[in-house]
């Protein structure tokens, strides 16, 4: 399953805003379930952003949100996120 936060960030903030997604990106990737995970400033529109994290599955993900750790260190950056649908997972055909 794939987990997308986009977010709009003021130009002047930016720098700052990369190191607070690295770091959130760091403590998620120790979490049971992650594969990978990686951001980056959009080229058309540089005030937006998205950290995009893909999981073993959507319980993977979930208990991630709800450890202590990623409660202190990311969610409080992940609820600046723009308030639309985040998680994806692919379909299965049979």
């Amino acid at each position: 399953m794939i987990a997308i936060a986009r977010f709009e960030v003021p130009l002047g903030r930016a720098g700052h805003f990369e190191i607070q997604l690295e770091a959130a990106r760091l403590a998620l990737s120790e979490c049971v379930g992650f594969l990978s995970g990686e951001y980056g400033q959009s080229l058309d529109a540089p005030t937006l952003w998205a950290l995009t994290t893909q999981w073993k599955n959507v319980g993977s993900y979930r208990r991630a949100l709800s450890s202590t750790r990623i409660k202190i260190e990311v969610v409080p950056l992940l609820a600046q996120a723009m308030d639309e649908p985040g998680a994806f997972e692919k379909p299965y055909s049979e």
